[in-house]
């Protein structure tokens, strides 16, 4: 008797192991797939179980947390949501999250180890801090004025503060309503398939993740690589440039639509947007000088975060001579970010140094308690100091004699470029109309602005002046706002940087309600988005990887 005791012991025992072990197995090493799988609630409800923290701008959170009474609890909502959607992004318990509400998810969602009160205390105590709030370098009246001066157009314009690289306005449109997105059910999934199926494409954020030909204001950059490697010693001189251009080893014709360019001077064709002279310049300077004054301005970088990702703008590695001309002046296969283009003003007004961009100025407890800032951190030097310096003058001006005087500010020293892109097979495509510039007020030390302008569909005729006539307005009343941002930010005493500090009204957000789970269960309950969800492009549109030719 005792002996079959002894074996059921024995057979208990094992079971008892083998129970042991299957725990451990699904407790530590299954689980992370588990909680990765779309099939567990667990962790969606919990995602959900409390309010977000807040996105900030310029003291005012424009986000906020809705109690749906439903198992996932709590619903995003935006404050003129259309207006700082390219910012926010969304976050959507259907369909994942964008953005800052993407880069930002772990602070949002009080999961990120610093917000704990101590190092490892959410892993011993199983809990979870309070969402943190994110405080971004977005200045409201800059991005009101960008958003109103686009009017519904598609395009996107973008604002950086030259010497630290703060993104100020950051604006896409067409935009949309983020917070239709924001919770579960039929509602959600109807908004969802109307905005991806619009041709509009309003969830394409055309300011960091569209690319474009940018025409003539690549320019800039062509200049720079002429000053710096010696192709062209005095900006004034002729530079033996013929008109007709024949591009190398082809029978095709570079036309101008400005007049007096054959043989023009370096100056004199940044004021008035010469082709033929530029294109000329690139082909002088040759494929891989000009290859590296291109990555010098952040071109071929799939690496940059502000701290959403940003798409990689493009200038080829190889090219033949007569490619290599095209793409001088900003067309063939170059791309480029406004965002990349606002770089490319920066660097003109921070004597040739690119701040690195970005996004977010510090982030916080639910408390206001700061718990990281953003440093201001050096990205690249584009060119020389003198060569910036010279390019000042040039940009001056194409602003007051050239293409540019659409965008003159009374009392302000603003120089600038206008830029046409053609696109399409045969540039049958509507063009775009580029303007990149900086602003500096007269009695300042430096440029308190650079700013990046494109209009997709802008009615005009295939030249630079449409830069000027759509794109340059635009830019001149972002600027403006700036100045007079800097004006007041230099009168207050004490303020810090060029803008100073936010408005001290509603620098701390409300108080975000807390409660236990509501009763009621929706259909539906996906796990929390583990990654950003891109948008795709129908084929041929603008950033696809159908060719562009044509003239700047």
């Amino acid at each position: 008797m005792i002996r079959y005791i002894r074996r059921a012991a024995a057979l208990c025992l094992l079971l008892l192991v083998a129970l042991l072990v299957n725990a451990v197995r699904v407790m530590l090493v299954e689980a992370e797939e588990l909680d990765a799988n779309p099939a567990n609630r667990r962790s969606a409800i919990a995602h959900w179980a409390e309010p977000r923290g807040e996105i900030v701008v310029d003291g005012r959170p424009v986000t906020g947390s809705r109690d749906s009474g439903q198992q996932l609890r709590w619903e995003r909502t935006y404050r003129r949501g259309p207006l700082y959607a390219p910012v926010t992004g969304y976050a959507s318990q259907t369909y994942g999250t964008t953005m800052l509400e993407h880069a930002e998810d772990a602070l949002l969602a009080g999961t990120d180890p610093v917000l704990a009160p101590l190092p490892l205390w959410n892993d011993l105590t199983r809990g979870r801090s309070p969402g943190g709030d994110v405080v971004t370098t977005i200045r409201a009246s800059m991005q009101e004025a960008a958003y109103r001066g686009l009017d519904g157009k598609r395009g996107a314009v973008v604002a950086l503060e030259p010497s630290s690289g703060r993104i100020l306005a950051l604006v896409s449109s067409p935009s949309y309503e983020p917070g239709v997105l924001s919770g579960t059910g039929a509602d959600v999934k109807d908004a969802w398939a109307r905005l991806t199926a619009s041709p509009h494409q309003p969830l394409l954020n055309r300011a960091l993740r569209q690319t474009y030909p940018p025409g003539s204001t690549f320019k800039i950059v062509t200049a720079a690589a002429a000053l710096d490697s010696g192709v062209v010693r005095d900006v004034d001189a002729p530079t033996d440039t013929p008109d007709p251009f024949v591009l190398p080893g082809t029978r095709q014709v570079l036309p101008n639509e400005a007049r007096g360019c054959e043989d023009a001077s370096l100056a004199y064709a940044l004021q008035w947007s010469c082709n033929t002279v530029m294109a000329g310049l690139g082909v002088d300077v040759g494929l891989e000088g000009m290859v590296g004054a291109a990555e010098r301005f952040g071109f071929d970088d799939p690496s940059l975060r502000v701290p959403s990702w940003v798409a990689k703008s493009n200038f080829d590695r190889e090219m033949s001579p007569d490619q290599l001309a095209l793409s001088s002046i900003g067309q063939f296969d170059t791309t480029a970010t406004p965002l990349q283009m606002a770089m490319v003003a920066a660097a003109v007004a921070n004597t040739g140094e690119i701040a690195r961009p970005y996004l977010v100025d510090r982030r916080t407890t639910s408390g206001g308690t700061t718990v990281d800032r953003t440093p201001r951190r050096p990205y690249r030097q584009a060119m020389n100091p003198s060569t910036a310096l010279q390019l000042q003058r040039l940009m001056v001006r194409a602003v007051e004699e050239g293409t540019g005087s659409n965008a003159a500010i009374p009392g302000a020293r603003v120089g600038g470029k206008t830029g046409t892109a053609q696109h399409g097979f045969g540039n049958t495509g509507t063009p775009y109309a580029w303007f990149i510039a900086w602003a500096q007020a007269e009695d300042s030390a430096r440029p308190a602005v650079a700013v990046a302008v494109v209009v997709e569909d802008a009615e005009a005729a295939r030249t630079d002046i449409s830069g000027g006539g759509s794109a340059a307005p635009i830019a001149r009343d972002v600027m403006r706002e700036a100045l007079r941002l800097e004006a007041e930010a230099r009168a207050a005493p004490g303020a810090p940087g060029a803008f100073g500090a936010p408005r001290a009204s509603g620098t701390t957000p409300p108080a975000r309600p807390r409660g236990a789970p509501g009763a009621r269960t929706p259909e539906s309950a996906p796990s929390p988005p583990s990654r950003e969800l891109p948008v795709t492009r129908p084929r041929g549109a603008p950033g696809s990887d159908a060719r562009t030719r044509g003239t700047g």
